[in-house]
């Protein structure tokens, strides 16, 4: 059997029990590593597990499955995902390899930032197609996300921004020379992909949104120590949101009473949080 499980957000201790029970009748345990990241070192699942982790990073998975799935016919391995087994598309390549080497899968869900942005207080029925934000280069400023977001906007819905993470990358000058030289992790902030998004509408022009757009930025979701905070794009630039992961939401126009209340619990500041609320979304107290 190929376990696929989901791990949660934060730490050693968002197993589900069944996940956990997989992972203990398992040979071989293998943690995903470039999708997303937990906040614990891969020791301290082993420590709870009672297991070996092996890191799977994204060369391992895309292109030597096979490693993972040897002998997943006769005896259990479980692959684990940081949130929930089907937020990244890989991983619906590794279901499909193994069903073509007659291995039967089973999934093991948990949360994921998809359904743990709920609290927000904005409510999951009310968002549109999520999107995700890329680190810019010098030559490469990749704006189709835009378009998604207008889309969202245009029915009034919020839009879920996911964070870029660069863990494992090469230069091109490395990659070029083929040397396993890999540069340090990054993990894209909400100041940094609010700046982005920003530059886009700079020069679209089409009011997908604007700095006066209300919106979410949360970092390290599901752990003791999370942070939530409501308020203007432009104000967002200034917060510190602390250690990463960090994700966006951009609020819709057809927002509920009480989300706008939840909306002040979090507010960057009330008052103005409030004067936006009544004079760009028709939502007063």
């Amino acid at each position: 059997m190929l376990y696929i499980i989901g791990l949660g957000l934060a730490d050693e201790r968002d197993i589900t029990v069944k996940g956990l029970e997989a992972v203990k009748s398992s040979e071989r345990v293998y943690l995903e590593s470039y999708t997303s990241i937990l906040m614990v070192n891969k020791e301290r699942l082993e420590e709870f597990y009672g297991k070996e982790v092996l890191i799977a990073h994204r060369e391992t998975v895309e292109s030597f499955s096979d490693d993972i799935l040897k002998d997943a016919d006769k005896v259990n391995i479980s692959f684990l995902v940081v949130g929930d087994p089907f937020g990244a598309t890989t991983h619906t390549d590794l279901v499909i390899r193994a069903h073509e080497l007659g291995i039967e899968v089973k999934s093991i869900h948990n949360a994921s930032i998809m359904n743990a942005v709920g609290a927000t207080g904005l409510q999951l029925y009310s968002f549109g197609q999520t999107i995700s934000v890329v680190f810019f280069t010098e030559s490469w400023r990749p704006d189709s996300f835009y378009d998604r977001i207008k889309e969202n906007s245009t029915l009034g819905l919020h839009t879920l921004c996911l964070l870029d993470i660069k863990v494992r990358e090469q230069s091109i000058e490395n990659m070029m020379r083929n040397r396993p030289i890999y540069e340090p992790p990054r993990y894209m902030t909400v100041n940094q992909a609010v700046d982005q998004l920003l530059e886009v509408e700079e020069k679209r022009k089409e009011k997908a949104y604007t700095e006066d757009t209300l919106a979410v930025g949360v970092s390290r979701l599901g752990s003791d120590d999370q942070v939530i905070k409501a308020g203007t794009l432009k104000q967002l630039l200034d917060v510190d949101f602390g250690e990463p992961l960090h994700s966006l939401v951009l609020v819709g126009h057809r927002i509920h009473l009480l989300e706008a209340e939840i909306l002040r619990e979090n507010a960057v500041d009330l008052e103005h949080l409030n004067l936006v609320l009544k004079r760009d979304y028709n939502v007063d107290k």
